[in-house]
């Protein structure tokens, strides 16, 4: 531990000490707060330090939310890995989304919500493009339609994502509360699981 009771960061690893910084920074100040100063006294670091890697304040939140994407895609999947057929898959899928949302609402902001980073950046389109590849193929797989071909199937996807943001959405913003006065106040998962299903076509 330093003087400041702080951990220092070790050679080489500036970048991450500061990714874990801009973190705790944004939880706690938003992205209005959001200062590269304040990540680098966060870091134990001088002012000037994070240029070595971030050439200002948006460098540094478009690395943190690729960083957010990456957690995010892993959300998903541990909730389809745990899923058996197409259908729950699908539904797990959604699950996982409003897991991540309800978990890391700055960090959901952060990719959905904000104009701060930069989606042309190389790292962030290819993590961003994987997390919708994986609702495109969970869709797909249920629909049987083909999203680079078919106008149905590209609604369907639109009409998929649309309702679980939606509900992670709401559910961030409090604006479910009226699920819990209709008694889904200790299983929301379940009220969840019910309002994906519905998005999917009826089974023969």
């Amino acid at each position: 531990m330093n003087e400041r009771g702080k951990t220092p960061y070790h050679h080489g690893d500036l970048r991450e000490a500061l990714l874990v910084a801009a973190e705790a920074e944004l939880k706690e100040k938003g992205v209005e707060g959001f200062t590269l100063r304040g990540c680098a006294k966060r870091a134990g670091v001088s002012h000037a330090a994070p240029a070595h890697h971030f050439r200002d304040a948006g460098a540094l939140l478009t690395a943190l939310a690729a960083v957010a994407f990456a957690r995010f895609m892993a959300a998903m999947e541990a909730r389809r890995s745990a899923a058996a057929g197409r259908r729950e898959r699908l539904v797990a899928l959604g699950l996982g989304y409003i897991d991540f949302a309800t978990s890391e609402p700055a960090l959901f902001r952060l990719m959905f919500a904000s104009d701060r980073p930069d989606f042309d950046d190389p790292e962030l389109h290819r993590v961003a493009s994987a997390s919708f590849a994986m609702l495109v193929e969970a869709v797909a797989a249920v629909s049987g339609g083909d999203p680079m071909q078919d106008k149905a199937a590209v609604l369907d996807v639109a009409a998929a994502w649309s309702i679980v943001h939606g509900i992670a959405d709401l559910a961030l913003s409090g604006q479910l509360k009226f699920l819990d006065e209709a008694g889904f106040a200790a299983d929301r998962e379940t009220a969840y699981r019910d309002l994906i299903r519905r998005i999917l076509p009826k089974e023969p």
